[in-house]
């Protein structure tokens, strides 16, 4: 609720006396309510709880070396101009209109790019660009780069997440003749793959090139994913059991990663 539904629940029930929403926040700010945006996360229903915790549950006994055999892959979306999410700035009172504290947009946009990717504790795998949309046909062969389980050995595990295009006839036919293990996947869980986190750090450097045309922002995309250090990859690698021991603390639900 806002400080003006409080402020207004509450002269309902005292009789009609006027309440500021001043009042209110000032009486909520001392005990540390704030005002704050939530939190975009998955819609989870209870399967999906039941499924992510069981998940969970089976996974907190691995220790690093099974995480550290782990191939996690991932599509995105990285736009030209301008990001998808919500940005907030530090400013001055009058400063709203000064180059820094503003978000520029255009009006039709410039577009973006689809990729697939994957990494290990081993480093990133190659990346590569999706023309149009990506059907089980195309993922077979943007899955495979022979080099990333080559790093991992005969104990690498391949992680996908459950769309229909990942659990196809076509793809589950090759990944079985080509005896790649696949890890089981609860469905709705981004926070417990770790390139999303890397998706993160590559939009941001993106975000800091300023490119002006989609063959820029190919050619910089590429870069700065190979550049993406190899102890950024462990670390994140690294974080799984914290990760797998939020979600079965919080019982399937969301977790802050």
């Amino acid at each position: 609720m806002s400080a003006t539904s409080i402020a207004a629940e509450v002269e309902g029930v005292g009789g009609g006396q006027p309440v500021s929403t001043q009042t209110i926040r000032r009486i909520l700010h001392p005990i540390g309510l704030h005002g704050c945006r939530h939190r975009r996360k998955p819609l989870l229903k209870m399967m999906h709880k039941k499924a992510r915790k069981q998940f969970a549950e089976d996974k907190q006994t691995k220790d690093m070396d099974y995480w550290n055999h782990v191939l996690w892959s991932d599509e995105n979306k990285i736009n030209l101009f301008g990001s998808d999410g919500v940005k907030r700035v530090w400013r001055q009172p009058g400063k709203e209109y000064k180059n820094k504290c503003v978000l520029p947009t255009v009006k039709h946009g410039d577009g973006s790019v689809m990729v697939w990717g994957c990494m290990s504790a081993a480093g990133t795998g190659e990346l590569q660009f999706i023309e149009g949309t990506m059907n089980a046909n195309m993922y077979c062969e943007a899955e495979h780069d022979p080099l990333p389980f080559r790093r991992l050995g005969h104990r690498a595990v391949l992680q996908h997440d459950n769309d229909p295009k990942h659990t196809s006839k076509t793809t589950t036919a090759l990944l079985k003749m080509q005896r790649v293990k696949v890890m089981d996947w609860p469905s709705m869980s981004p926070d417990l793959n770790p390139i999303e986190h890397l998706w993160s750090i590559l939009k941001w450097k993106v975000e800091e090139r300023k490119v002006s045309n989609i063959n820029q922002l190919c050619d910089v995309v590429m870069k700065e994913w190979k550049r993406n250090p190899v102890a950024t990859c462990e670390a994140l690698v690294n974080s799984m059991p914290k990760r797998v021991k939020a979600v079965v603390e919080n019982n399937g639900g969301h977790t802050k990663y």
